[in-house]
């Protein structure tokens, strides 16, 4: 039997699902998609693959995922049915039809993360679902100093939880910095907000998150730049423990070769 692949880009925010990956009992928003897809068919004899399956909170200004159906579909009047019957907090961007030889993990060239934080005053209570506040003053010149040192190609282990057997821990980051966030801007924003940007073509688990964390105890003095090297150096067993919130970061586009 012929079978038909599209991929389809979509943006959503994540703050009140459990990341992208369905799950049992849980909403999820592979679990909202297959429902609005299942709706749009009506059936349910199709599979869907997502290119990154961001953590629980994390939200995606652009990410896409594969759609494998056994019938050819309008793209134009699928794309705005589904779109129309998704919740306001996803939308659908686009859609076009692929190969059987496309994967649409493997076929993401890179991914820019961003991270957004402010520091030392408690933010409005709207910007919960996008920013993460630190309640203590951060060092920025020291924190951008150590953003720097993930650039390149590191063996990120301590920064990755619970690596399954054979994972590939050897990462490389194309670039990663720390700037005053001038992107996503509202008036209940802190006056003043930073964001930690992340350019690489794959990342572990909580990896970013991870990352961010790290870099918050350099800002508040807890760890050194010297630390951070060691814990890129290959020569490293700590699992670092500083995980910052989800609600913070924002898948915000995948570069596809299609």
């Amino acid at each position: 039997m012929q079978k038909f692949y599209y991929l389809i880009h979509i943006q959503y925010l994540g703050f009140r699902y459990r990341g992208w990956l369905k799950q049992q009992d849980q909403p999820t928003i592979q679990k909202m998609v297959d429902k609005t897809i299942e709706f749009v068919l009506g059936h349910a004899d199709f599979r869907t693959m997502g290119s990154s399956r961001t953590d629980s909170r994390v939200s995606a200004n652009h990410t896409a995922f594969e759609l494998f159906t056994k019938q050819r579909l309008d793209v134009d009047g699928f794309l705005m049915e589904f779109d129309q019957n998704l919740p306001t907090d996803i939308r659908a961007l686009k859609m076009e039809e692929v190969d059987k030889s496309f994967n649409v993990i493997q076929a993401s060239k890179t991914k820019e993360y961003l991270y957004l934080f402010a520091f030392g005053e408690k933010a409005h209570p709207f910007s919960a679902s996008l920013i993460s506040t630190q309640k203590e003053n951060l060092d920025i010149e020291l924190m951008k100093e150590g953003a720097r040192l993930f650039e390149g190609t590191h063996d990120f282990k301590p920064y990755i939880v619970k690596p399954s057997s054979g994972s590939e821990t050897i990462r490389t980051i194309e670039h990663c910095s720390i700037d005053v966030n001038t992107i996503y801007t509202a008036n209940f924003f802190p006056k003043t907000s930073y964001m930690l940007r992340v350019v690489g073509k794959g990342f572990g688990r909580y990896q970013i998150r991870m990352m961010m964390g790290q870099l918050f105890a350099l800002g508040r003095g807890e760890v050194s730049l010297d630390d951070i090297r060691e814990s890129l150096s290959g020569n490293s067993n700590e699992l670092l423990k500083n995980i910052a919130p989800g609600s913070g970061l924002i898948l915000n586009k995948v570069e596809f070769e299609v």
